[in-house]
């Protein structure tokens, strides 16, 4: 296991979040996993440019590109989760340092 005071912070869910919606792939890129990010964004294009060749003549510009956004709207939410779950893993980690007392509950090893 990880010594809970030489891990370090981890980037805020929030910010995270905020770099996910301007830019694609960004929050990913935060996180340390900017494969992840690519792979995002390789799709985004693919199924944006799928939907454009089968969507009606008429379709706006959301619905030509319905795919790409699709996936962009999952990249998001992907980061926000990948970085609220590093969060929570850290805050326990690093109260399990602070308790005096003991739970009765051992990590397993």
């Amino acid at each position: 296991m990880t010594n809970s005071a030489t891990a370090p912070t981890p980037p805020s869910p929030y910010l995270v979040l905020v770099a996910a919606i301007v830019l694609p792939a960004s929050g990913h890129v935060m996180l340390g996993v900017p494969v992840r990010g690519l792979q995002f964004l390789f799709f985004m294009v693919i199924l944006a440019w799928v939907t454009a060749k089968i969507a009606p003549a008429d379709a706006s510009f959301v619905g030509r590109h319905a795919g790409g956004f699709l996936i962009y709207a999952l990249s998001i939410l992907d980061a926000y989760k990948i970085a609220r779950i590093r969060t929570a893993k850290w805050v326990h980690n690093a109260g399990r340092g602070n308790d005096s007392e003991q739970s009765g509950i051992e990590p397993h090893t």
